[in-house]
């Protein structure tokens, strides 16, 4: 049966898309299944895919940002750069969209970054312990957005929130203004505990969160 196998996903990790005309999706599928025994493999589903985007720092339209369709307010609004994609932008090319606008913002910078933050379990763990209960670990990513604070002022907000069970730790991607942008900066980010709300600490870490080496891998010939 033809399918088409490209080196790409949604996962940060070494992975393979497969594709087929949809009403050979079932025969492919059992296929894989039976023949990936040997191999140990599991069906995942979004909930898992959600957790490994994360990890890997991907993005998330109408979650991590706003596409230029639904944008409605300014705030809503945001360039390449806001969201880590500056680097496919080419100015050298002559004349494409938004190219001034872009143009003027390289020029001074982009006012808010896309960072990761590692938030502090130790006092995670302080607020719930303060309420009698043992801290809880949620089971899937949130994609409620909270309010990020440096002394108190809000600095930013964090749009995709997880417990990451490769790493042990609590991590979110947030959008920031950019002078709070810089790798070891520490931050609040709010959290809610039993519906009264929080804030806890964080520090900007690089991304993305996961990069294991195996990602890059090339077999040898």
């Amino acid at each position: 049966m033809p399918v088409d196998i490209s080196r790409t996903g949604y996962t940060g990790d070494l992975g393979f898309e497969i594709w087929m005309p949809w009403n050979d999706a079932v025969i492919v599928w059992d296929a894989l299944n039976s023949k990936g025994q040997d191999f140990d493999i599991h069906p995942a589903g979004m909930i898992a895919l959600d957790i490994a985007r994360i990890e890997a720092g991907l993005i998330l339209i109408e979650v991590d940002y706003i596409s230029s369709k639904k944008a409605l307010i300014e705030a809503q609004k945001f360039s390449p750069s806001e969201i880590g994609l500056g680097k496919l932008v080419d100015l050298k090319k002559e004349n494409f969209v938004g190219r001034e606008a872009l143009a003027r913002e390289a020029k001074k910078g982009a006012e808010r970054a896309l960072v990761g933050l590692e938030i502090n379990w130790n006092e995670v763990e302080a607020l719930y312990e303060k309420v009698g209960m043992a801290p809880q670990v949620p089971s899937m990513a949130s994609r409620v957005p909270v309010p990020v604070y440096r002394g108190g002022k809000n600095v930013g907000k964090a749009t995709s929130t997880t417990w990451s069970p490769t790493l042990k730790k609590m991590i979110a991607l947030a959008c920031v203004t950019r002078e709070y942008s810089t790798v070891g900066t520490t931050l609040n980010i709010e959290m809610t505990v039993e519906a009264v709300r929080h804030r806890v600490s964080t520090k900007i870490v690089p991304l993305p969160f996961f990069n294991p080496p195996r990602k890059m891998a090339v077999p040898v010939i």
